[in-house]
């Protein structure tokens, strides 16, 4: 099955995602890998569909209080933008400190991780679901993380950077914090499992009796607590093994439609920017002579590299909405831009450092409350963001609000 085949590029399938949840179904189930979980969070990432959207698809068949478990998950991702929206660039960046100094975890991924050769079924089928769908369930992640820096000494932005690279849905404040969460930096404890929580949770398949995880919670805490051995890199071992890593793009395949800026398009015109965090329907308040222009700013893709599956995954779904796409750097963007009438965009912190100084930009659509102090835990940020809402439907007329 291919990417396209498990995640079609488009708002029909997210919708028809969201007309299949059961919330009772998912919060019976979600922590086991083949439980009721939505698979929507490709569409959330890439804004294919907004959070009040999903929650008013669900609640339309299913009435929620809003404490219930399918809403307090959708409050996660707003969470982590949260985090975001106030430490910036701070969340690349420990934000306490974990079981063992910075310094007692390695910079570098061992190649039999990145190869799917550990030996350990838990985490090679994880990182082979990884590269041939895009995708990993969140459990699946958590042991992941927690494998790779508590068992193998990783340090955690090492591989929050490689697994954010493979994801269709990675979001970096949703994907690093979470990293943090799992490694002991950004919670007050490290998250650890062992071979009786796969068994519980995954199919047969995955589980990993005999395996370094099949230890007691304490052995495994004390094996965290160690620092790494210092030595030969299990790097070497592996250096003869054909690589099955999927290779990184800074910059779309150029058979997928996309050339470069003319101003002479735009000249006079107003123009709409649609970015791959904006792929939902086209405003209904666009003037009727827009131009629609998809863009590609190679200065965050640069830095952030994807797969070639993400990549096609966001312009396939782009070009439903526009013909034209571009792709450059700001500053050629920008003075490609410079004779439009007015260029406008949706807001969006993956762009922040360029997007404002090529568009006006309005405001993401948020399903809760904009909390105005930093709040260092979830449970802080829920008990602000949910408070006063008995039912999810009152929380979605609230924000209706010409207060919100």
């Amino acid at each position: 099955m291919t990417m396209l085949d498990t995640f079609p590029p488009t708002r029909q399938a997210a919708l028809a995602r969201v007309t299949a949840v059961s919330p009772g179904d998912y919060a019976r189930s979600r922590n086991a890998i083949e439980g009721a979980v939505t698979g929507l969070s490709p569409y959330i990432t890439h804004g294919l569909i907004s959070l009040p959207e999903v929650l008013d698809g669900v609640i339309a068949k299913y009435p929620l209080d809003v404490q219930h478990k399918f809403v307090f998950e959708l409050g996660w991702r707003e969470y982590f933008r949260h985090v975001w929206a106030f430490r910036g660039e701070g969340i690349f960046e420990s934000l306490r400190e974990g079981l063992l100094p910075q310094t007692s975890y390695s910079a570098l991924l061992p190649a039999d991780i990145r190869q799917a050769a550990t030996g350990v079924p838990v985490i090679d089928t994880s990182v082979r679901s990884l590269y041939a769908t895009g995708y990993l369930h969140n459990h699946a992640r958590m042991w992941l993380a927690s494998y790779i820096v508590h068992m193998r000494k990783v340090h955690w932005r090492v591989a929050a950077d490689w697994l954010y690279a493979h994801l269709l849905d990675g979001d970096l404040a949703s994907n690093h914090l979470s990293w943090q969460w799992v490694a002991g930096t950004g919670s007050s404890k490290p998250y650890l499992f062992n071979a009786d929580n796969v068994a519980r949770y995954s199919p047969a398949s995955w589980h990993s009796s005999g395996s370094v995880i099949d230890q007691s919670y304490e052995a495994l805490d004390r094996l965290a607590r160690q620092p790494m051995r210092r030595g030969r890199t299990e790097n070497d071992a592996f250096a003869q093994i054909a690589m099955i890593e999927p290779p990184l793009l800074a910059q779309p395949p150029s058979d997928l439609g996309w050339t470069r800026p003319e101003a002479a398009v735009v000249a006079g015109r107003e123009v709409w920017l649609v970015h791959p965090w904006n792929l939902g329907d086209l405003p209904s308040s666009l003037p009727a002579n827009t131009v629609v222009i998809g863009v590609f700013l190679i200065d965050f893709h640069r830095a952030w590299p994807w797969s070639e599956r993400r990549w096609r995954f966001v312009a396939s779904r782009m070009a439903e909405l526009t013909a034209l796409r571009w792709q450059g750097d700001v500053a050629t963007l920008g003075a490609a831009l410079q004779g439009a009438a007015q260029v406008r965009s949706v807001d969006e912190p993956h762009l922040a450092p360029w997007l404002a100084s090529l568009a006006v930009c309005e405001a993401a659509v948020e399903l809760f409350p904009a909390i105005d102090r930093r709040c260092d835990s979830f449970s802080q940020w829920w008990t602000r963001a949910s408070r006063g809402f008995a039912s999810a439907s009152e929380l979605l007329v609230a924000r209706q609000s010409p207060a919100w």
